[in-house]
């Protein structure tokens, strides 16, 4: 096999509360080992579950038109959270010079293989006519459990060990012992998905499934960003920009706890 043709330069944005958005831009790395990525997180506003709608839309058209500033060719909104309560605002305001890319539970897949299936989530997307709609929608017959994981969002985005595990223990508690597919329905969750996984694993049961979304997002962010006419060519250039709050920063050190994170940095650039 020849050397890989990347074509075009890609810069690809995430935005999200928090570092929910290394498992998104992780698979963006990988599909695009040459992409650009900025990284626009809101940690002064965390936690964002907790606020009204109206608030989760101001504080995410912010955070996205930081991203937006440095000129992506397409915005991938690694948010559960934000996706449901902002994503129409967003694309009015962004699209269509910029195209945005929501972030949906995976459940069509989940239910594909059958049942049952449980979908992790927090407690304000838990039971919310959002999730319920998707699960009318896709599930069918299939047996759905919805599991609120109140406290796991937090933990991961802190990598607060003991909160994760007690957090994960809880929910996998509350778990139907013969769940063979997890939704991750937070992207703080993909983090951690191996711990969840060995968690809710019953002996003597085939490999329990996990479905998140980051590697979706992230294919179809760089489809949209190649439809884009005049992307700029040049050489590769795995740059890397991380906004928090609007400030150029490093990734936190919380981010590097995670094998996301820590490749993620291996190709940033010094600020």
């Amino acid at each position: 096999m020849g050397p890989i043709d990347y074509g075009d330069r890609v810069k690809i944005a995430l935005m999200d509360s928090g570092i929910g958005l290394l498992a998104a831009a992780a698979e963006v790395r990988r599909l695009r080992p040459d992409a650009e990525l900025v990284l626009s997180s809101d940690p002064d506003g965390l936690p964002w579950g907790p606020r009204t709608p109206e608030d989760i839309t101001r504080r995410s058209l912010t955070v996205a038109e930081a991203a937006a500033a440095h000129r992506p060719d397409a915005l991938i909104v690694a948010c559960n959270t934000a996706s449901v309560h902002a994503l129409p605002a967003l694309r009015a305001r962004l699209e269509p010079g910029l195209p945005v890319i929501g972030t949906v539970p995976a459940i069509k897949p989940a239910v594909a293989d059958g049942g049952p299936v449980a979908i992790w989530a927090t407690p304000g997307t838990t039971g919310s006519p959002y999730q319920r709609g998707l699960i009318e929608q896709f599930a069918g017959g299939v047996a759905v459990t919805e599991v609120p994981c109140p406290g796991l969002a937090d933990a991961v985005q802190y990598a607060d060990e003991r909160a994760i595990d007690e957090t994960i223990a809880a929910a996998a508690a509350l778990t139907p012992s013969d769940v063979r597919a997890v939704v991750l329905g937070c992207t703080h969750y993909e983090l951690v998905a191996e711990r969840i996984r060995a968690a809710v694993q019953q002996p003597g049961l085939p490999p329990l499934a996990l479905y998140g979304s980051a590697g979706a997002v992230a294919a179809q962010a760089l489809r949209r960003a190649g439809e884009r006419a005049g992307a700029a060519p040049g050489a590769l250039s795995p740059g890397l920009t991380v906004l928090l709050s609007g400030r150029e920063e490093q990734l936190p050190q919380a981010a590097l706890t995670y094998a996301e994170g820590r490749m993620l940095a291996a190709v940033s650039p010094a600020l």
